[in-house]
């Protein structure tokens, strides 16, 4: 959903309503339902929710105050302190301006949406209006509640424990949510939670109060979004953005789900010329980091998405000490310098090493919120997954842990499916040294991919030599003491012009059984028929059960990406005013007329071949080596149990 309106939330409007907000915190009334108190009856006497539903057992109105509660731990955890100490004085302060947040924002959606002439009118509503009035008050009630929680959440995340599933896994979840009206709204969500605050269990340190009020409001969160599709008259949340003054925290709707926490993580500098061979990898990482410099921050939009030539999710792949880890520090390093130059937000957000957790559904917790970064349309984004068979590996080989199943399932609906928003601002890389052990709906995911193969050529290994003993010629003169050819160093490590200068425009397939297909089909039908490649992908699917439409998908991108396989103009980066500071319209139509002049000296259908050959061929590489590695494993038992079975015989 694209948000078109950004509305300031002014300080002094919330401060207005800071009394408000704190009278709840003193005071809450909330009289529990009937589903509520019954709720896990034959738990435990100490289960938690049992504890909860026996808050107020008969069901009658119940009052409560998180401020009383608050000091009462205070009491309990830190009896020689005079001051609230600092943890617990963070949370109250956060909580208070959150709640200021939700009125301020169901104030607004009141106004924006109607409700408020309804509420006036309300004595005299016909059945009709009573209806919409009780509908708007459900989702004014949901965006309070969502907003408030989202608030807190991103305020109190930077005191928050990095790991919470210790609070977690006593966390019961939230016995019931009200969406009736505001009042009734928050009164519920505050009973709750100071319900929880008050369980010994619950709080042991002054920490776990920060933490637990991270995972409630998380949970609030969850449920809100459960229920939003039930929601009615959301066009005034879903067509703008809610922008606190002097502050980067904003709303848009329901969608970012708490985007704001990630931060760039430090990375060693590394330059493309420092890298000797891998061209096709350079080009290909060059390009990339051209198409997201071209985001357009008010548009919410790529040119390149809308012209076929992103990139959301890519691969590369190559044996070990070839070059992975120095190809994601240069394509960190090109896109921070680029950010830098042209005033954008650069963020580097590798996947962690800790991700699979030991807890079950604890890695998919860790993988939404390493993934929800990905959807801040305020930042260029580069999330880089090295080594990726380790989190990323076939789910149905045996002892795969549930914690890479977690992962893959979170990894799948945020690269397609209903959570997955990509405005062309982030992309994904997945950089391994066994592609083959990847799972197949990962690999499938993947829209570009490309060799990082080292050193190929004798001037690769001449200048992956110079760039070692350069430094010892530079601290001791002369004691290099050998013959240098007639080469000048690193100049053949230089970017390529377009992937044709990387291909062999008259290859074929390399992989036998591709060949074998390629060839049948070849003898019917010409290479510039329509009719070759549609019977091409019959046949190899026929040998290759799991070739599918995604994967002509891929290849379609594959080939979009040739055809906007051009240079943009050195000036452009030298004077941003001429194209990236330039209106979303006006940056598309200036790519459009690039690309319409790099077409003319192309073959359609010879690009097209050629991409084909070199997809059909990785993928059945990716297959062979994993079938061979299978075959590997079972001589290698084989091998061992004959041994086994002659050195018993010999006893």
């Amino acid at each position: 959903m694209e948000h078109n309106t950004t509305f300031p939330i002014k300080q002094s409007e919330l401060d207005v309503l800071r009394d408000e907000a704190s009278s709840y915190i003193k005071s809450v009334q909330w009289e529990q339902g009937s589903r509520a108190r019954n709720k896990e009856k034959d738990k435990k006497e100490d289960n938690i929710l049992l504890y909860l539903s026996r808050a107020k057992g008969n069901g009658a109105s119940d009052v409560t105050s998180v401020s009383k509660t608050i000091l009462a731990l205070k009491k309990r955890l830190l009896a020689d302190s005079v001051a609230i100490p600092l943890k617990l004085n963070e949370t109250l302060y956060q909580l208070q301006e959150g709640i200021g947040i939700g009125i301020w924002i169901k104030d607004n959606y009141y106004d924006s949406s109607g409700l408020s002439g309804l509420v006036e009118r309300k004595s005299s509503l016909d059945n009709a209006g009573r209806r919409e009035y009780e509908s708007k008050m459900q989702t004014s009630t949901a965006f309070m509640l969502f907003s408030m929680s989202y608030y807190i959440i991103d305020r109190l995340h930077g005191s928050a424990s990095d790991d919470l599933a210790i609070i977690k896994n006593k966390f019961a979840g939230i016995p019931e949510v009200s969406l009736t009206s505001p009042l009734k709204g928050i009164s519920c969500a505050l009973y709750y939670y100071d319900k929880y605050l008050s369980h010994p269990e619950m709080i042991t340190s002054e920490k776990d109060v920060v933490d637990f009020t991270m995972v409630y409001f998380e949970a609030l969160i969850d449920e809100i979004q459960l229920r939003k599709g039930s929601l009615e008259y959301t066009e005034t949340i879903t067509d703008r953005t809610y922008k606190l003054e002097k502050s980067e925290f904003a709303i848009s709707g329901w969608e970012n789900v708490f985007i704001g926490a990630a931060s760039s993580v430090e990375f060693n500098r590394v330059k493309f010329e420092d890298i000797v061979g891998n061209r096709d990898a350079k080009h290909f990482a060059r390009r990339l980091t051209e198409r997201m410099l071209s985001y357009d921050f008010t548009a919410k939009k790529n040119p390149f998405q809308e012209l076929g030539g992103f990139m959301p999710v890519f691969m590369g792949y190559g044996i070990p000490g070839t070059g992975k880890s120095m190809l994601i520090a240069a394509i960190a390093t090109r896109l921070k310098d680029y950010c830098e130059q042209l005033d954008m937000p650069f963020l580097f957000h590798p996947m962690p090493d800790t991700l699979i957790s030991t807890f079950q559904g604890g890695s998919a917790e860790k993988m939404v919120e390493w993934m929800k970064p990905l959807q801040d349309p305020s930042k260029i984004i580069f999330a880089p997954i090295d080594d990726a068979e380790n989190n990323l590996q076939e789910r149905t080989q045996q002892g795969v842990s549930a914690g890479v199943k977690e992962v893959i399932g979170v990894f799948l609906r945020y690269t397609e499916g209903a959570y997955a928003v990509n405005y062309g601002n982030s992309s994904v890389g997945l950089f391994t040294n066994l592609p083959e052990q990847l799972d197949k709906a990962v690999i499938s995911r993947i829209q570009g991919r490309f060799k990082i193969d080292g050193a190929q050529t004798p001037t690769d290994f001449l200048d992956q030599d110079y760039l070692w003993w350069r430094k010892l010629d530079k601290t001791i003169p002369d004691f290099v003491n050998m013959t240098s050819p007639e080469y000048e160093y690193l100049s053949k490590q230089g970017l390529a012009k377009n992937m044709g200068e990387i291909l062999d425009a008259a290859e074929k397939p390399k992989e036998d059984r591709v060949l074998e297909i390629y060839d049948e089909v070849s003898g019917k039908f010409k290479t510039s028929e329509h009719q070759f490649f549609a019977h091409l992908y019959k046949e190899i699917q026929k040998v290759f059960p799991f070739f599918s439409s995604r994967d002509v998908r891929n290849i379609q991108s594959a080939i979009s990406l040739r055809l906007t396989d051009f240079d943009l103009e050195d000036d452009w980066f030298e004077n941003p005013d001429k194209y990236f500071r330039k209106d979303y319209e006006t940056k598309f139509n200036m790519l459009q007329e690039l690309m319409r002049s790099n077409m003319k000296g192309l073959d359609f259908s010879e690009i097209r071949r050629q991409e084909v050959v070199r997809y059909l061929d990785n993928m059945a590489t990716i297959a062979d080596t994993d079938f061979k590695r299978k075959v590997e494993r079972r001589l290698g038992q084989l091998n061992v149990d004959l041994e086994a079975r002659k050195q018993f015989e010999s006893e």
